[in-house]
């Protein structure tokens, strides 16, 4: 693998932190005391290319490559990671579900909407009783005629009360039926039946919209199901694939937020004083600054390097959880370090130390738990599962 960038690289990273300097970092503290971030800086974002990037242009996207998406999730992170979930989700996780598993008609009424951001979508995939178990879901989609009647209920949904657009998992086959009863639905939102609730007092992402989902005979045609007719019974499948490729997006949302940690910590060791000297000149608060450096570039490699074998086309399942695992927890130390680096004022959010840290926790957890990674990176290298 070649580590260099482009000069197409280079320039798109560096015009993502100039823009993110300037309409996130300044307000992400607000945001993150609102609950809330401002939705005006959307479609600024989906001008300047988030939405649109491995899209390909035909429907509406910038096509691009996952090194550069990476990149670009690295500086989402880096900023706020809220922004990074809202991108990573709606373009990622249910427009790469349409690109690669949809219809024709699928792709082209959905993805341009979601490439421009003039949508969002939300990944309905988690329930109250099955997190990593995602192959004993509970909610259900019954045929009627030529429809289907969704029920059921979802948990922890990434932009749930601001996507115009669901992508629903539910079991079409027996309650029995196992990962291969599941398939997956393009539900618009405002359907009848369907009631999303934020969630909030998160720890961390306060800034992002978290939601339960209710579906109560939410009617959807039986050209909703992704992939048409043949999409039956593959739902499964697709949310494994498409996660993937979301434990990539986290991975180099990881990456920021470990740069991140290292700029601040860098920073305000600089200007600290203490003993009459400028505490970056203490030999313990150097060797903090040298175990997050070290991490970041760790973490960016193991990233980059899963970006690379997605971009050949080449199997990168194991690489991502690789990627996922390290960069999570290592964000989790490097914030933990960089409040120690910081002392008293790394408890206060007037410095991003604290959100780092409160925004990192939860990267061990969603989309497959440091644990899980560890079993599939265990199967891969022994082949035995460790799954029930």
């Amino acid at each position: 693998m070649d580590l260099s960038l482009s000069d197409e690289q280079t320039a798109f990273r560096q015009a993502a932190r100039d823009f993110l300097d300037k309409e996130a970092v300044p307000h992400r503290t607000q945001w993150d005391r609102d609950e809330s971030v401002d939705l005006a800086i959307v479609p600024k974002m989906a001008e300047l290319g988030f939405f649109g990037l491995t899209i390909p242009e035909q429907y509406g996207g910038l096509g691009g490559d996952y090194v550069t998406y990476a990149l670009a999730m690295e500086e989402l992170g880096r900023a706020d990671s809220a922004l990074r979930g809202i991108v990573s989700v709606s373009s990622g996780l249910v427009g790469k579900s349409i690109l690669f598993h949809g219809t024709e008609e699928q792709r082209r009424e959905w993805l341009p909407q979601l490439a421009t951001a003039a949508k969002l979508g939300c990944f309905g995939l988690t329930e109250p009783g099955t997190g990593s178990d995602a192959g004993n879901l509970t909610s259900r989609a019954v045929r009627d005629g030529d429809d289907y009647l969704i029920t059921g209920q979802k948990l922890f949904i990434t932009n749930g009360t601001w996507a115009d657009l669901a992508l629903v998992f539910a079991r079409t086959g027996a309650p029995d039926s196992g990962p291969r009863g599941v398939s997956a639905f393009l539900v618009p939102t405002d359907s009848p039946g369907f009631e999303a609730r934020e969630i909030k007092g998160k720890l961390g992402l306060r800034g992002q919209a978290t939601a339960e989902l209710f579906l109560d005979d939410v009617r959807v045609p039986a050209s909703a199901m992704l992939g048409g007719p043949e999409g039956e019974g593959r739902g499964f499948k697709v949310a494994m694939s498409t996660l993937d490729k979301g434990r990539l997006a986290v991975a180099a949302g990881c990456v920021g937020i470990v740069q991140g940690c290292l700029e601040t910590s860098v920073d305000y060791a600089k200007s600290r004083t203490q003993f009459g000297r400028p505490i970056a000149g203490f030999q313990l608060v150097q060797d903090m600054i040298a175990d997050i450096s070290l991490d970041a570039d760790a973490a960016r490699l193991l990233v980059w390097r899963c970006a690379d074998l997605v971009d050949r086309h080449e199997p990168f399942g194991v690489a991502a959880s690789k990627a996922k695992l390290f960069a999570s927890e290592a964000a989790v130390r490097a914030a933990n370090l960089a409040i120690q680096i910081h002392g008293g004022a790394g408890y206060v959010d007037d410095y991003p130390a604290a959100k780092y840290l409160r925004d990192a926790r939860v990267m061990t957890l969603y989309e497959g738990t440091s644990q899980i990674q560890k079993l599939l990176i265990g199967r891969d290298e022994t082949g035995i599962s460790a799954f029930v």
